[in-house]
């Protein structure tokens, strides 16, 4: 035991040297315990392996359990990797029942298709579902995300999507919130589809879920309609003031209330966006493009593309061209902008005339302003 307490003594002397401003405390002989099995058996890197041993402390007693669960975690393909992220996240696992409780589990995800590299990968991405139950948790929950996903290839990919459906309180959340919009009218294959792809909108509490549900049939929004399960979606991702104060703003950009819910009921996402994104998407249109505030309203789209991304480069792009004569733009613009896909327009406008105008593929990656091609 001295010896391990000369040893950590000694890398911590190194820990000092090399982080100057990182405070070490001198462990005590359990933390010097810890830290050596944890950096030299379990293959933590040495500041992790002193953080953990500073708020973890495995006993010399525990030292035969932690080997089992190393050598159980490496028998299911776990790299030291994935062993380090893991005990770093959770470094309770050390002290694991392997029999009891690592086996159980494994066990079970490894017969419903967690297999290979997949297991490790949802077990250091959500260890807490090493602390969960099989038989009142993992299980059911499982099943039930069976019963609308029709085949182990969705489920597999919802779960690996968002692992933390088995930290669920499926209960109080999960289950009565799919029932509860099943009992609204929601098609069976809309709710699927917020599982695969909008986990979240099933974790909120359920009378919260009631409410959301209907302030979007108070809007004119029937659960059979495909738009319903989006506009909840971005309703759920709200509070009400926040849903308030965007429209307000929207207001203050020239749509009316009337057009910002219709805008809504068409394509929710739109208020999905920020403020300072639909406030700069505005901005460029009008002010720049000279678009008409009312083709924006009647075109909302618009407000979800990135501007610097791919409105501006475009825009630079066409009127570089325009004002070479070498195209007209005119009423174009609005589809120049936005209908065409990237390869199209880079064909169409950038590789065919690269030649003609020297520096326009530069102009088009944004890497040099427009205004010096004009000079």
């Amino acid at each position: 035991m001295a010896n391990a307490f000369m040893a950590m003594r000694n890398l911590l002397s190194l820990a000092q040297k090399r982080f100057i401003n990182t405070s070490v405390i001198l462990p005590t002989a359990s933390s010097s315990f810890t830290a050596e099995h944890l950096i030299k058996t379990c293959g933590l890197p040495l500041q992790p392996g002193l953080s953990v041993s500073k708020k973890f402390q495995i006993h010399e007693k525990e030292l035969q359990k932690s080997l089992s669960v190393l050598e159980f975690l490496k028998a299911h393909d776990f790299n030291e990797t994935q062993i380090g992220r893991l005990i770093e996240n959770w470094p309770r696992v050390l002290l694991c029942r392997v029999e009891s409780t690592l086996k159980l589990k494994f066990d079970f995800l490894t017969q419903n298709g967690f297999a290979g590299q997949i297991l490790p990968q949802l077990i250091v991405l959500v260890p807490a579902i090493l602390n969960r139950k099989v038989d009142s948790c993992i299980k059911p929950c499982f099943e039930f995300l069976k019963s609308f996903l029709d085949n182990n290839e969705k489920l597999l990919a919802a779960i690996k999507r968002y692992p933390w459906y088995f930290t669920f309180n499926f209960n109080s959340a999960l289950k009565p919130n799919t029932v509860f919009l099943i009992k609204e009218g929601v098609p069976h294959d809309r709710v699927t589809k917020l599982i695969l792809m909008y986990p979240r909108a099933l974790q909120m509490k359920p009378d919260r879920m009631v409410r959301v549900v209907n302030s979007v049939k108070n809007l004119g929004l029937e659960p059979k309609a495909p738009v319903f399960v989006h506009a909840l979606r971005v309703m759920i991702g709200m509070s009400e003031s926040t849903w308030k104060r965007k429209i307000e703003y929207m207001k203050s950009l020239g749509w009316t209330e009337d057009e910002v819910l219709l805008t809504f009921k068409r394509n929710p996402d739109i208020l999905a966006c920020s403020e300072d994104k639909i406030g700069r998407a505005m901005d460029f249109f009008v002010n720049t493009v000279r678009l008409g505030s009312q083709t924006i309203v009647a075109n909302p789209v618009l407000l979800q593309y990135s501007i610097d991304k791919r409105v501006r480069p475009r825009y630079n792009v066409l009127k570089i061209l325009e004002s070479k004569n070498l195209i007209e733009v005119n009423q174009r613009v609005f589809w120049l902008l936005t209908t065409r896909s990237e390869m199209k327009f880079r064909e169409s406008y950038v590789a065919k005339y690269a030649d003609k105008v020297p520096g326009l593929l530069e102009i088009y990656r944004g890497t040099v302003e427009a205004k010096k091609m004009n000079t």
